[in-house]
């Protein structure tokens, strides 16, 4: 916190500056960001409180500022805790998201399409909201969290949304749960009814507990706003190509930078204001860069993990086409045990040399080996199944390392977007620094000159007093040479 104590030769803010350019920053400055799993924690502000002081002193001032960045570093370890704070972070990225989308699309005054980012950003949003505290189920791969099983729910208590259900089937390019999922919410959207699905399905939660925790946003208050909230897209007109478009491979990152707002533009002309606020960017910036490392780290984990599993079915795979090999070859070595002895038999039977005992030993032998064989062929059978089984499990963990591969070039994209944020803000911040300096010089300068001015006008007063006493002097000196002179 030395970076923030005040110069003796600056000006000190004052408790209502730094209440006002705490109240006008509006962006993601607000929110306090933790790693949590796959989560990103956002904790807002508005929990802190920012009144100022009656009399507020400098010293004070930067100490209450000093205890509001303190207490944003404090972070319990409570999982109830840190479920109501998702909640609440995801509300309040469902409210910027819907607000910022009706605002835009009525600017805009037209139908929108698939390709308009706020539009993007509001599935994205709306999916973390759906998949917050969801349950998963055991598949062969691990555990699979999928939101398409609450919302097929729907058709069953809005008879209407039975319609958008059978589309989302018949569609031929949807593969996975995921995409079937975000097809839903594209075509409710594109009825205006997306609010009304939501409201029915968050009225039963004896039927949701099936799917998500007890404390998931879709079980707890949060969901039931978020619904409200869905209300004022009604008035917005959508049309989404879904043939062609590819909706299981997309990458759901929340791009916080739409909803980041540059110091440039807050209301405050005082510099202590802004020095503030550029203080609130850069340590926000800071602190998401460091959470955008520990996922890119994460991610790298889970593709070497992969990679290692990929491996190893590799070498499995490997091992099975041996024994494959094996098992054909022993198939084929049976295969001409067996001619051979039907050939003996037909010669044996021709010339009638050998006795009926060596005949029956013969057949016999010939049924065994007969027997032998279908049990080759089927250990082979299953041994090919198995293969398949292994090579599509193998293309499934290829697809899977691709789309973290994917994840992973996205979320260091905007690392690198974030640093670029971060460099820019520094200079921001160096340049009101220079600018405080001069401004300090200036008015030190302005009051050695106001002191010489005083001195100045004080030896003048003086002076006038003198002339005032010699003007005295000689006009009684001259009174008394008149006086004389009569």
């Amino acid at each position: 916190m030395s970076a923030l104590t005040p110069q003796s030769d600056m000006p000190t803010p004052t408790t209502d500056k730094i209440t006002q350019a705490a109240m006008e920053t509006i962006y993601l400055c607000k929110f306090r960001v933790s790693m949590d799993g796959e989560w990103l924690c956002l904790r807002e502000l508005d929990d802190i409180s920012l009144t100022p002081d009656p009399e507020p002193t400098h010293e004070d001032s930067w100490e209450d500022l000093t205890d509001v960045v303190e207490r944003l570093r404090d972070d319990s370890e409570d999982p109830n805790y840190l479920m109501a704070n998702e909640r609440m972070n995801l509300m309040n990225m469902a409210k910027l998201s819907i607000k910022g989308l009706i605002e835009s699309a009525l600017n805009l005054g037209r139908t929108l399409d698939s390709d308009y980012a706020p539009l993007q950003q509001f599935f994205v949003v709306m999916e973390h909201c759906l998949k917050h505290g969801l349950k998963g189920k055991k598949t062969f791969l691990g555990q699979n969290k999928s939101f398409w099983g609450p919302l097929e729910l729907v058709e069953k208590l809005v008879p209407e949304a039975a319609e958008i259900t059978a589309s989302v089937k018949d569609l031929p390019g949807l593969k996975t749960p995921v995409g079937r999922g975000r097809a839903w919410l594209r075509l409710a959207l594109m009825q205006k009814k997306l609010s009304e699905y939501m409201k029915a399905l968050i009225n039963r939660k004896d039927l949701l507990s099936e799917f998500y925790e007890p404390n998931a946003l879709m079980m707890e208050e949060e969901g039931a706003i978020i619904a409200g909230l869905l209300v004022g897209l009604n008035v917005i007109d959508a049309n989404f190509c879904m043939k062609g478009e590819d909706l299981d491979s997309q990458v759901g990152v929340i791009d916080f930078s739409m909803y980041l707002k540059d110091g440039n533009s807050t209301k405050g002309s005082e510099g202590d204001g802004q020095i503030t606020a550029i203080l609130d960017q850069k340590n926000y910036v800071e602190e998401l860069n460091r959470h955008l490392s520990a996922t890119v780290n994460n991610l790298q984990a889970k593709v070497d993990a992969l990679e290692k599993s990929n491996t190893k079915l590799t070498e499995e795979l490997a091992v099975a086409n041996n024994r494959i090999i094996t098992l054909q070859e022993e198939m084929e070595r049976v295969k001409e045990e067996s001619s051979y002895i039907l050939e003996s038999s037909r010669k044996a039977t021709k010339d009638r040399t050998a006795d009926g005992q060596a005949l029956t030993e013969a057949r016999k032998q010939l049924k065994e080996e007969t027997q032998l064989r279908l049990d080759v062929e089927k250990e082979l059978e299953a041994q090919i199944g198995m293969r398949q089984e292994m090579e599509l499990a193998m293309k499934m963990l290829e697809k899977d390392v691709c789309e973290k591969q994917d994840a992973l070039v996205a979320l260091r994209q905007q690392l690198d977007d974030l640093r670029a944020l971060k460099h820019e803000l520094s200079f921001k911040l160096q340049s009101s620094d220079m600018g405080v300096k001069q401004k300090s010089e200036l008015n030190s300068r302005l009051e050695e000159k106001t002191n010489q001015m005083a001195a100045t006008i004080k030896q003048l007063e003086q002076s006038e007093k003198d002339l005032v006493k010699q003007a005295k002097t000689l006009n009684s000196a001259a009174n008394k040479l008149i006086q004389k002179h009569h």
